[in-house]
Formats: C-alpha cells, sequence, structure tokens
C-alpha cells in the first residue's frame, strides 16, 4: 500500500499501481500474441477442432460427439483403422466438431449426443465454458463463439443396441 494525499490533504491508503505493462497484459490475457515483430504463429483449423473436442468430451453427460452419419462413419473408419494396424482414434478427437480459425480468434461448432436425464441448457454452458478454457488456454486464440448443436439423446437401455448384443428371444 502506498500513502497518497488525496485534495483536501488528508492522508489514504490505495494499493499501489500496476508499473509493469506486461504484467497487465497478461492479467487480462493479452500476453500471448500470434503476431508479433519476432513472427508469426499458425495455428491449423484441425489442432483446435482437437483441443475443442476433447474438452468438450470431458463435461460429464457428453455420451458422444457428431451427427448420426458422423458417428456411422466414424465407427466404420475405425474399425478398418483397428483391423489393419493403423490408429483408431485418428480424427475422433475431432469428430463432431469444426471450426474457423483467423490469425486471432477462433469460432467452434459442436454436434453432441448428450446421455438422458442430463439438463441440455446446463450441458452446454459447461461444454461451452470448457471449451473456450481448453482453445484459449492452449492456443492463445480468442473464442468468439461455440455454438451446439444437440442431435440425439442416449437412453439407458440403448446400450445393448449400441453394442450389437440382443437377448435371445426364446431359451
Amino acid at each position: 500500500m502506498t500513502e497518497v494525499q488525496n485534495r483536501e490533504g488528508a492522508d489514504s491508503k490505495v494499493p499501489e499501481a500496476r508499473t509493469d505493462q506486461r504484467a497487465a497484459d497478461k492479467a487480462r490475457g493479452q500476453g500471448r500474441d500470434l503476431v508479433t515483430g519476432q513472427g508469426r504463429t499458425e495455428i491449423a483449423d484441425h489442432v483446435v477442432a482437437k483441443i475443442a473436442g476433447m474438452a468438450a468430451r470431458e463435461v460429464r453427460g457428453v455420451h458422444a460427439m457428431g451427427g448420426g452419419a458422423a458417428r456411422a462413419f466414424g465407427a466404420v473408419r475405425d474399425r478398418i483403422a483397428s483391423s489393419t494396424g493403423g490408429d483408431a482414434d485418428t480424427g475422433s478427437a475431432s469428430r463432431g466438431v469444426s471450426v474457423e480459425v483467423g490469425e486471432t480468434q477462433a469460432a467452434v461448432d459442436i454436434d453432441l449426443v448428450v446421455d438422458y436425464g442430463v439438463s441440455i441448457p446446463d450441458l452446454a454452458s459447461a461444454v461451452r465454458r470448457n471449451v473456450v478454457g481448453a482453445v484459449e488456454r492452449m492456443t492463445g486464440l480468442e473464442v468468439t463463439e461455440v455454438n451446439i448443436s444437440v442431435d440425439d439423446i442416449h437412453l439407458p437401455d440403448d446400450e445393448a443396441a449400441d453394442s450389437g448384443e440382443e437377448a435371445p428371444r426364446v431359451r
């Protein structure tokens, strides 16, 4: 605290002014420019999509990512990759995510399948918070919007249908 005199001449205690501009910029989130006098950093769309996809999956209540066609295509692709010895996770991190990346900003669109019983507005808010935090922290890009589309809801009795196992009709 610094002692200063106000207009009436009385002493008062006020917090010290921050004089370090870098510290002030960092506090406002402006300390990590992607375009500087020393060069430019470009981040590919698929990198931001993977970050956003992983951040969305971390939220409880997100069952899967992508619309029906994307999930079906991804499942086929994963089976082919695993049978040929390839990496089955390639592309799955960004499934259901599309992004638009500029020099300093990014916009994210996410397709979700949610678990039954979860509040969709609360889930959407949590996904937005997690995605914005992860993308901004890892890339330094400002996330201007996160649009969420709920394409399906996962019901508890869908587990047997998802695994392809059906109960026998007769014993």
